[in-house]
């Protein structure tokens, strides 16, 4: 029986993971979930749940949580210290982080400092502070099983290799709502239009993130930290069909592709089970109905969020977390109609020339970097409206 604290229960993949729990009840056990303010899911998942405790780090929230609880067993807390503080339980063995943004990075340390075995999906923690979280998963002994479904994918087909031996990684894109389409196009695209994905069910910030493609950018630097990778050694490629989901060539020239229906449940209960492969009885590929399975360059011209995540792996430093914070205040501007869709590329390039290049920051540099990257974006896009 594993033990389980899913952080961002209430999200997409929070929702998925508890779908999984349910499927298989011998072998997982809630400990504890997590929620920002959807305090009205939160309650109805630990009436089912059950578990040890819960956080809602809106503390507006608190007593709402409290109350519906409050003939239960279960234990009500609020803040995100709070949730610092339950990840590191000696009755957590697994942290499941699903919390989006920046926002799931402390509490993602303070589980890998406790030794906790982590299914990562909160890419963002790698993204933002890769240097300082793998080195210190690998001084505390903390395993880190990835969610996503590309380093997912790179995971398994790495399950008995030689990581040595890896010559590069392919990362799959499927290219979003708007693969092909140009500027002209681009500049009337509305919220309501980058949220149709065509083969993923996401969150809606995860989902802007892949119509942008802004979301394989901060993929390739996670993949840079989880993997070990010189930046020279990640490559993404469009894939439309979603089947293959990420792909490793070794160093003799052979390569292993990781395949499936595009459904997150499958990495979300592979991370889970880990080492074990868990049944299940959802839908299975079949190749008759994929007569071709296509591959193409990505548009780095249109689609500048890619290009500006890879200047941002490359130069490396404080600049990923830089390009994170101003792309993750963007997005929410768009959702809501304050900045246009090629205009988020505008306001993220800006930024990453205003805050000044830390070489080796600490987390507090990051910290600090994160909030002026965000003030800056801020008052860009503030700007941006008279126009919009």
């Amino acid at each position: 029986m594993k033990r389980l604290a899913i952080l961002g229960s209430t999200g997409s993949i929070g929702t998925q993971a508890l779908d999984v729990v349910a499927a298989h009840p011998g072998l997982f056990e809630v400990e504890v979930l997590s929620a920002h303010s959807n305090a009205n899911l939160l309650i109805e998942q630990a009436q089912k749940f059950n578990p040890n405790a819960v956080v809602v780090t809106d503390e507006t929230k608190y007593e709402i949580v409290k109350e519906a609880l409050s003939q239960s067993n279960v234990k009500v807390f609020s803040g995100h210290s709070s949730l610092e503080d339950v990840v590191q339980w000696d009755s957590v063995d697994i942290v499941l982080t699903a919390i989006v943004g920046f926002a799931g990075l402390r509490s993602t340390i303070a589980a890998v400092n406790a030794g906790k075995g982590i299914a990562l999906a909160n890419k963002e923690t790698l993204v933002v502070a890769g240097d300082i979280v793998m080195k210190l998963a690998a001084e505390k002994g903390a395993q880190i099983i990835p969610v996503d479904s590309e380093h997912s994918a790179i995971f398994q087909c790495l399950v008995g290799e030689d990581w040595r031996t890896i010559e590069k990684i392919i990362l799959t894109a499927s290219g979003g709502p708007f693969l092909g389409r140009k500027p002209n196009y681009l500049v009337n695209v509305k919220a309501s239009h980058a949220l149709q994905h065509p083969n993923w069910t996401m969150g809606a910030k995860i989902t802007i993130d892949s119509a942008t493609l802004m979301n394989k950018g901060l993929e390739m630097i996670e993949a840079k930290w989880l993997f070990g990778l010189d930046n020279e050694q990640i490559e993404v490629i469009v894939h439309p069909q979603s089947i293959i989901h990420s792909m490793v060539q070794f160093t003799d020239g052979s390569v292993k592709a990781q395949m499936g229906l595009p459904d997150m449940k499958l990495p979300i209960q592979y991370a889970m089970g880990y080492p074990r492969r868990l049944d299940n009885k959802y839908k299975r590929l079949d190749f008759r109905d994929y007569a071709q399975l296509t591959f193409e360059q990505p548009d780095y011209k249109t689609f500048r969020n890619l290009a500006l995540a890879k200047e941002a792996m490359f130069k490396g430093g404080n600049t990923p977390c830089v390009m994170n914070a101003a792309n993750e205040v963007v997005v929410q501007s768009f959702l809501h109609n304050k900045v246009g869709f090629i205009e988020m590329s505008d306001v993220i390039e800006k930024i990453m020339e205003r805050v000044a290049y830390i070489e080796q920051p600490s987390l507090d540099d990051y910290e600090k970097s994160d909030k002026e990257a965000r003030i800056y974006a801020a008052e860009l896009v503030k700007q941006s409206q008279l126009s919009y």
